[in-house]
Protein backbone atom coordinates (compact mmCIF):
# COMPACT_ATOMS: atom_id res chain seq x y z
CA UNK A 1 0.00 0.00 0.00
CA UNK A 2 1.91 3.12 -1.40
CA UNK A 3 0.68 6.46 -0.91
CA UNK A 4 1.41 8.97 -3.73
CA UNK A 5 5.12 10.90 -3.67
CA UNK A 6 3.84 14.55 -2.38
CA UNK A 7 4.77 15.67 0.67
CA UNK A 8 4.15 19.11 2.75
CA UNK A 9 6.91 20.03 5.19
CA UNK A 10 5.97 20.13 8.71
CA UNK A 11 8.77 20.82 11.26
CA UNK A 12 11.54 18.42 11.21
CA UNK A 13 9.15 15.62 9.05
CA UNK A 14 6.87 15.53 6.14
CA UNK A 15 3.46 15.26 6.12
CA UNK A 16 2.37 12.68 3.72
CA UNK A 17 0.04 13.94 0.79
CA UNK A 18 -2.08 12.62 -2.04
CA UNK A 19 -4.29 9.57 -1.47
CA UNK A 20 -3.84 6.38 0.67
CA UNK A 21 -5.57 3.02 1.19
CA UNK A 22 -7.40 2.39 3.47
CA UNK A 23 -10.15 -0.84 4.21
CA UNK A 24 -13.72 0.72 4.69
CA UNK A 25 -17.06 -0.47 5.01
CA UNK A 26 -18.44 0.48 1.34
CA UNK A 27 -22.57 0.28 2.31
CA UNK A 28 -24.09 -2.63 4.46
CA UNK A 29 -22.69 -5.88 3.62
CA UNK A 30 -19.68 -4.58 1.80
CA UNK A 31 -15.90 -4.44 2.90
CA UNK A 32 -13.21 -3.55 0.81
CA UNK A 33 -10.72 -1.08 -0.07
CA UNK A 34 -10.44 2.43 -1.20
CA UNK A 35 -8.29 5.08 -2.22
CA UNK A 36 -9.11 8.55 -0.02
CA UNK A 37 -7.19 11.50 0.62
CA UNK A 38 -4.31 11.33 3.03
CA UNK A 39 -5.88 13.71 6.28
CA UNK A 40 -4.86 17.20 5.63
CA UNK A 41 -2.54 18.48 9.05
CA UNK A 42 -4.36 20.65 11.16
CA UNK A 43 -3.61 22.82 14.22
CA UNK A 44 -2.31 20.58 17.12
CA UNK A 45 -2.75 17.11 15.26
CA UNK A 46 -0.32 14.72 14.23
CA UNK A 47 -0.40 12.12 11.41
CA UNK A 48 0.12 8.57 12.43
CA UNK A 49 1.23 5.13 10.83
CA UNK A 50 -1.65 2.34 12.39
CA UNK A 51 0.24 -1.01 13.04
CA UNK A 52 -2.04 -3.12 14.60
CA UNK A 53 -5.82 -2.38 14.37
CA UNK A 54 -8.10 -4.64 16.48
CA UNK A 55 -11.83 -5.44 15.16
CA UNK A 56 -14.31 -5.78 17.36
CA UNK A 57 -18.26 -6.96 17.72
CA UNK A 58 -19.03 -3.05 17.20
CA UNK A 59 -17.61 -3.31 13.66
CA UNK A 60 -19.46 -6.60 12.75
CA UNK A 61 -22.65 -4.84 13.81
CA UNK A 62 -21.50 -1.62 11.46
CA UNK A 63 -21.13 -3.76 8.74
CA UNK A 64 -24.47 -5.49 9.55
CA UNK A 65 -26.04 -2.26 9.69
CA UNK A 66 -27.35 -2.84 13.21
CA UNK A 67 -25.48 -0.51 14.75
CA UNK A 68 -26.89 2.32 16.93
CA UNK A 69 -24.72 4.60 14.67
CA UNK A 70 -26.27 3.24 11.46
CA UNK A 71 -29.48 3.54 12.42
CA UNK A 72 -29.05 6.67 13.60
CA UNK A 73 -27.58 8.09 10.35
CA UNK A 74 -24.17 8.86 12.20
CA UNK A 75 -22.46 6.85 9.82
CA UNK A 76 -21.52 7.98 6.46
CA UNK A 77 -20.24 5.32 3.49
CA UNK A 78 -17.46 4.96 2.63
CA UNK A 79 -16.84 4.31 6.03
CA UNK A 80 -13.06 3.50 7.22
CA UNK A 81 -13.92 1.85 10.83
CA UNK A 82 -11.28 1.10 13.64
CA UNK A 83 -11.40 2.05 16.71
CA UNK A 84 -8.91 -0.13 19.15
CA UNK A 85 -5.34 0.59 17.28
CA UNK A 86 -1.61 1.49 18.12
CA UNK A 87 0.76 3.07 15.37
CA UNK A 88 4.37 5.08 14.77
CA UNK A 89 3.82 9.10 14.78
CA UNK A 90 4.88 10.03 11.66
CA UNK A 91 4.40 14.14 11.90
CA UNK A 92 3.01 16.55 13.62
CA UNK A 93 1.40 19.83 12.00
CA UNK A 94 3.31 22.79 11.92
CA UNK A 95 3.38 24.76 15.27
CA UNK A 96 1.98 21.86 17.15
CA UNK A 97 3.08 21.02 21.00
CA UNK A 98 2.84 17.86 22.05
CA UNK A 99 3.80 15.34 24.79
CA UNK A 100 4.64 12.71 21.75
CA UNK A 101 7.09 13.07 18.71
CA UNK A 102 8.14 11.82 15.22
CA UNK A 103 8.56 8.16 15.82
CA UNK A 104 6.82 7.34 18.72
CA UNK A 105 4.42 4.45 19.30
CA UNK A 106 1.26 5.55 20.35
CA UNK A 107 -2.18 4.54 20.84
CA UNK A 108 -4.98 6.40 20.02
CA UNK A 109 -7.96 7.36 22.25
CA UNK A 110 -11.69 6.42 20.61
CA UNK A 111 -13.60 9.29 21.98
CA UNK A 112 -12.84 12.48 21.25
CA UNK A 113 -14.18 15.23 23.52
CA UNK A 114 -14.53 19.26 23.04
CA UNK A 115 -12.82 20.36 26.33
CA UNK A 116 -14.86 23.37 26.28
CA UNK A 117 -19.57 21.59 26.86
CA UNK A 118 -20.70 21.96 30.28
CA UNK A 119 -19.42 17.86 30.46
CA UNK A 120 -15.71 18.56 30.06
CA UNK A 121 -15.70 21.41 31.68
CA UNK A 122 -16.64 19.98 34.90
CA UNK A 123 -14.05 16.90 34.57
CA UNK A 124 -16.54 14.40 32.59
CA UNK A 125 -15.06 13.72 29.50
CA UNK A 126 -16.48 10.76 29.34
CA UNK A 127 -19.94 12.55 28.95
CA UNK A 128 -18.62 15.07 26.32
CA UNK A 129 -22.11 16.29 24.40
CA UNK A 130 -20.30 16.91 21.25
CA UNK A 131 -18.04 13.66 21.10
CA UNK A 132 -16.68 12.42 18.22
CA UNK A 133 -15.48 8.89 18.28
CA UNK A 134 -12.84 7.37 15.97
CA UNK A 135 -14.34 4.77 13.54
CA UNK A 136 -17.57 5.27 14.70
CA UNK A 137 -18.73 8.58 13.71
CA UNK A 138 -17.02 12.26 13.18
CA UNK A 139 -13.40 11.16 12.56
CA UNK A 140 -11.84 8.22 10.37
CA UNK A 141 -10.96 5.22 11.71
CA UNK A 142 -7.52 3.69 11.81
CA UNK A 143 -7.89 1.26 9.07
CA UNK A 144 -6.05 3.15 6.71
CA UNK A 145 -2.17 3.94 5.72
CA UNK A 146 -2.35 6.98 7.90
CA UNK A 147 -4.84 8.75 10.52
CA UNK A 148 -4.84 12.09 11.61
CA UNK A 149 -5.36 12.73 15.30
CA UNK A 150 -5.70 15.03 17.85
CA UNK A 151 -2.35 15.17 20.13
CA UNK A 152 -4.31 14.95 23.53
CA UNK A 153 -6.14 11.84 22.13
CA UNK A 154 -2.58 10.11 21.75
CA UNK A 155 -0.77 8.01 24.46
CA UNK A 156 2.60 7.13 24.34
CA UNK A 157 3.33 3.47 24.65
CA UNK A 158 5.78 2.33 27.10
CA UNK A 159 8.80 -0.08 25.37
CA UNK A 160 8.13 -2.74 27.88
CA UNK A 161 4.23 -2.82 25.86
CA UNK A 162 4.42 -5.42 23.03
CA UNK A 163 1.81 -3.88 19.58
CA UNK A 164 0.46 -6.92 20.15
CA UNK A 165 -0.47 -5.57 24.26
CA UNK A 166 -0.61 -1.99 22.77
CA UNK A 167 -3.79 -3.05 20.62
CA UNK A 168 -6.12 -4.01 23.53
CA UNK A 169 -5.75 -0.91 25.70
CA UNK A 170 -8.93 0.39 23.91
CA UNK A 171 -11.19 -2.57 25.46
CA UNK A 172 -8.84 -2.08 28.50
CA UNK A 173 -9.29 1.35 29.41
CA UNK A 174 -13.47 0.55 29.20
CA UNK A 175 -13.16 -2.92 31.95
CA UNK A 176 -11.00 -0.26 34.33
CA UNK A 177 -13.91 2.23 34.37
CA UNK A 178 -16.91 -0.56 34.98
CA UNK A 179 -14.58 -2.20 37.50
CA UNK A 180 -14.22 1.33 39.26
CA UNK A 181 -17.64 2.08 38.74
CA UNK A 182 -18.78 -1.07 40.76
CA UNK A 183 -15.83 -0.69 43.25
CA UNK A 184 -14.86 -4.38 42.60
CA UNK A 185 -12.19 -5.28 45.72
CA UNK A 186 -11.06 -7.66 48.39
CA UNK A 187 -13.94 -10.11 49.12
CA UNK A 188 -16.12 -9.67 46.15
CA UNK A 189 -17.54 -12.92 44.34
CA UNK A 190 -17.46 -12.05 41.18
CA UNK A 191 -18.99 -13.16 37.95
CA UNK A 192 -18.28 -12.42 34.08
CA UNK A 193 -20.65 -13.07 31.61
CA UNK A 194 -18.77 -13.24 28.25
CA UNK A 195 -15.17 -15.11 27.11
CA UNK A 196 -14.90 -12.24 24.31
CA UNK A 197 -12.21 -9.77 24.69
CA UNK A 198 -13.90 -7.47 27.20
CA UNK A 199 -14.59 -10.67 29.14
CA UNK A 200 -11.03 -11.83 29.30
CA UNK A 201 -9.90 -8.53 30.54
CA UNK A 202 -12.23 -8.66 32.83
CA UNK A 203 -11.79 -11.85 34.48
CA UNK A 204 -7.30 -10.93 34.80
CA UNK A 205 -8.26 -7.57 36.05
CA UNK A 206 -11.15 -8.36 38.74
CA UNK A 207 -8.81 -11.80 39.90
CA UNK A 208 -6.58 -8.92 41.20
CA UNK A 209 -8.71 -6.85 42.61
CA UNK A 210 -11.06 -9.90 43.91
CA UNK A 211 -9.51 -13.27 44.27
CA UNK A 212 -12.97 -15.09 43.24
CA UNK A 213 -14.15 -14.67 39.36
CA UNK A 214 -16.43 -17.29 38.03
CA UNK A 215 -16.90 -17.12 33.96
CA UNK A 216 -19.80 -17.37 31.95
CA UNK A 217 -18.85 -19.46 28.82
CA UNK A 218 -20.64 -20.89 25.82
CA UNK A 219 -17.54 -22.30 23.78
CA UNK A 220 -15.17 -24.28 25.40
CA UNK A 221 -11.83 -22.25 24.00
CA UNK A 222 -13.03 -19.25 26.00
CA UNK A 223 -13.39 -21.05 28.84
CA UNK A 224 -9.97 -22.40 28.74
CA UNK A 225 -8.63 -18.73 28.02
CA UNK A 226 -10.50 -17.68 31.17
CA UNK A 227 -9.19 -20.46 33.19
CA UNK A 228 -5.94 -19.74 32.14
CA UNK A 229 -5.67 -16.05 32.43
CA UNK A 230 -7.38 -16.58 36.63
CA UNK A 231 -11.13 -17.23 36.19
CA UNK A 232 -11.74 -20.32 39.68
CA UNK A 233 -14.86 -21.97 37.67
CA UNK A 234 -16.09 -21.89 34.05
CA UNK A 235 -20.29 -22.30 33.91
CA UNK A 236 -22.56 -22.30 31.82
CA UNK A 237 -25.00 -20.22 31.30
CA UNK A 238 -27.91 -22.81 33.01
CA UNK A 239 -25.82 -23.79 35.38
CA UNK A 240 -25.26 -20.55 36.91
CA UNK A 241 -26.26 -19.66 40.80
CA UNK A 242 -28.59 -16.87 41.31
CA UNK A 243 -27.85 -14.57 43.69
CA UNK A 244 -24.63 -15.39 44.45
CA UNK A 245 -22.67 -12.86 43.24
CA UNK A 246 -21.49 -9.56 44.84
CA UNK A 247 -20.28 -8.27 41.23
CA UNK A 248 -21.42 -9.29 37.70
CA UNK A 249 -19.74 -7.92 34.88
CA UNK A 250 -22.02 -8.19 31.69
CA UNK A 251 -19.37 -8.41 28.89
CA UNK A 252 -20.88 -10.46 26.08
CA UNK A 253 -23.69 -7.47 24.68
CA UNK A 254 -26.06 -10.82 24.28
CA UNK A 255 -29.47 -9.45 24.81
CA UNK A 256 -30.15 -12.53 27.43
CA UNK A 257 -27.31 -11.89 29.22
CA UNK A 258 -28.48 -8.66 30.79
CA UNK A 259 -31.39 -10.53 32.39
CA UNK A 260 -28.66 -13.32 33.60
CA UNK A 261 -26.33 -10.62 35.37
CA UNK A 262 -29.40 -9.28 37.55
CA UNK A 263 -30.64 -13.00 38.20
CA UNK A 264 -26.66 -13.73 39.24
CA UNK A 265 -26.49 -10.62 41.27
CA UNK A 266 -26.99 -11.01 45.03
CA UNK A 267 -28.58 -8.68 47.27
CA UNK A 268 -26.61 -5.04 47.04
CA UNK A 269 -24.77 -6.50 43.89
CA UNK A 270 -23.68 -4.26 41.56
CA UNK A 271 -23.28 -4.96 38.10
CA UNK A 272 -20.80 -3.50 35.35
CA UNK A 273 -23.24 -3.44 31.91
CA UNK A 274 -20.13 -3.34 29.40
CA UNK A 275 -21.25 -5.24 26.59
CA UNK A 276 -24.05 -3.15 24.32
CA UNK A 277 -27.23 -5.38 23.09
CA UNK A 278 -28.36 -5.04 19.84
CA UNK A 279 -31.68 -4.58 21.03
CA UNK A 280 -34.12 -3.58 23.74
CA UNK A 281 -33.95 -5.92 26.20
CA UNK A 282 -37.23 -7.47 28.04
CA UNK A 283 -39.20 -8.50 30.11
CA UNK A 284 -37.16 -6.80 33.22
CA UNK A 285 -38.42 -7.43 36.18
CA UNK A 286 -38.15 -3.63 38.03
CA UNK A 287 -39.80 -4.69 41.42
CA UNK A 288 -37.08 -7.48 41.83
CA UNK A 289 -34.07 -4.95 40.98
CA UNK A 290 -35.82 -1.80 43.59
CA UNK A 291 -36.27 -4.62 46.18
CA UNK A 292 -33.00 -6.57 45.76
CA UNK A 293 -31.23 -3.23 46.14
CA UNK A 294 -28.97 -3.90 42.63
CA UNK A 295 -27.07 -1.03 41.14
CA UNK A 296 -26.86 -1.33 37.17
CA UNK A 297 -24.28 0.87 35.94
CA UNK A 298 -23.78 1.57 32.63
CA UNK A 299 -20.37 1.69 31.37
CA UNK A 300 -19.71 4.28 28.20
CA UNK A 301 -16.29 4.41 28.23
CA UNK A 302 -12.59 4.77 30.05
CA UNK A 303 -11.55 7.84 28.42
CA UNK A 304 -9.17 8.77 31.63
CA UNK A 305 -7.61 5.32 31.89
CA UNK A 306 -5.38 4.87 28.84
CA UNK A 307 -2.45 5.54 30.64
CA UNK A 308 -3.44 3.79 33.35
CA UNK A 309 -3.99 0.21 31.08
CA UNK A 310 -0.17 0.75 29.30
CA UNK A 311 0.95 0.82 32.77
CA UNK A 312 -0.89 -2.18 33.69
CA UNK A 313 0.71 -4.33 30.48
CA UNK A 314 4.05 -2.87 31.20
CA UNK A 315 4.30 -4.06 34.49
CA UNK A 316 2.54 -7.46 33.48
CA UNK A 317 -0.46 -7.45 35.50
CA UNK A 318 -2.46 -7.46 32.31
CA UNK A 319 -1.75 -10.50 29.44
CA UNK A 320 -2.42 -10.48 26.22
CA UNK A 321 -1.94 -14.25 25.78
CA UNK A 322 -4.00 -15.91 24.14
CA UNK A 323 -6.22 -13.30 23.57
CA UNK A 324 -5.26 -12.06 19.31
CA UNK A 325 -5.50 -14.02 16.20
CA UNK A 326 -2.20 -13.75 13.24
CA UNK A 327 -2.88 -10.33 12.09
CA UNK A 328 -4.12 -10.06 8.12
CA UNK A 329 -2.61 -7.55 5.87
CA UNK A 330 -5.45 -4.89 4.58
CA UNK A 331 -6.15 -6.16 1.74
CA UNK A 332 -7.79 -9.63 3.59
CA UNK A 333 -10.13 -7.44 5.40
CA UNK A 334 -13.16 -9.56 3.80
CA UNK A 335 -11.77 -12.16 5.33
CA UNK A 336 -11.17 -10.79 8.81
CA UNK A 337 -14.70 -9.95 8.94
CA UNK A 338 -15.50 -13.30 8.02
CA UNK A 339 -13.48 -14.55 10.94
CA UNK A 340 -15.00 -12.14 13.19
CA UNK A 341 -18.34 -13.35 12.79
CA UNK A 342 -17.12 -16.92 13.51
CA UNK A 343 -17.93 -17.79 17.32
CA UNK A 344 -15.17 -20.76 17.02
CA UNK A 345 -12.22 -19.02 16.09
CA UNK A 346 -9.25 -19.82 18.15
CA UNK A 347 -9.10 -16.47 20.16
CA UNK A 348 -11.48 -13.60 20.77
CA UNK A 349 -9.37 -10.72 18.69
CA UNK A 350 -8.89 -10.34 14.62
CA UNK A 351 -6.17 -7.84 13.91
CA UNK A 352 -5.44 -5.98 10.94
CA UNK A 353 -1.86 -4.63 9.82
CA UNK A 354 -2.42 -2.01 7.31
CA UNK A 355 1.31 -1.51 6.60
CA UNK A 356 1.63 -5.78 6.28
Amino acid sequence: MTTTETTTTTGTAEWPTGTMTAAALRRVGDVGLVEIPVPEPLPGTALVEPVLVGLCGTDLELLHGSAAYVRDGRVRWPHVFGHEWVGRVVALAPGTSAHVAEGDRVVGHTMISCGVCRACRSGGRNNCSRLTEVGLYGQQGAAARYIRMPVHALSAVPDAVPDTEAALVEPTVTVIAGLEAVRCGPGDRVLVLGTGTIGLLATQLATRLSGAVDVVAVDPAGAELALGLGARRALAPDDTPPGAYDVVVEASGADAAFLQSLRAAAVGGRIAAIGVPSTSVGPLDACDLVLRGISVHGVRHGLDHYDRALALYASGALSARGMTNPPLPLDRVADAFADLARASRPAPKVVLAPQG
